[in-house]
């Protein structure tokens, strides 16, 4: 089982996809990666030497890809930055709403977590 930038990539799977399992990777950047590296894309994680993992870490730092940590640190420090500044986006993240426009009327359960139970109370009767 190969390790990089701190993920347990699959042993089974062929490096072209195993790399997909890094956040921040894709399928075109996987691909971008092994054709940098000069890796083979059918090759499976089990078969990897050493060489290939370290060719594979050093083509990722070459490119300038951000992954894993830095990426999310990065993702977090723009959230908050809409939140700060008050931004439409921004106060949608704050009430945990829907961002990209969806309809949040009658769908939106992902964001808006489970329907709370409201409780109505009878009117009284004027007697």
């Amino acid at each position: 089982m190969a390790r990089i930038v701190g993920v347990d990539l699959p042993a089974s799977k062929r490096i072209e996809i195993a790399l997909t399992y890094i956040y921040g990777i894709g399928l075109y950047r996987s691909r971008k990666i092994l054709e940098h590296a000069k890796i083979d894309p059918d090759i499976r994680v089990k078969d990897l030497s050493g060489d290939h993992a370290k060719a594979i870490r050093e083509s990722i730092d070459a490119l300038g890809i951000p992954v894993e940590g830095d990426l999310r640190k990065e993702v977090t420090q723009n959230i908050k930055r809409l939140m700060e500044i008050g931004c439409y986006r921004g106060l949608r993240h704050k009430r945990g709403l829907p961002v990209r426009g969806q309809r949040s009327k009658t769908n939106a359960r992902t964001r808006k977590g489970p329907r709370r139970a409201s409780i109505k109370q009878k009117k009284k009767l004027k007697s």
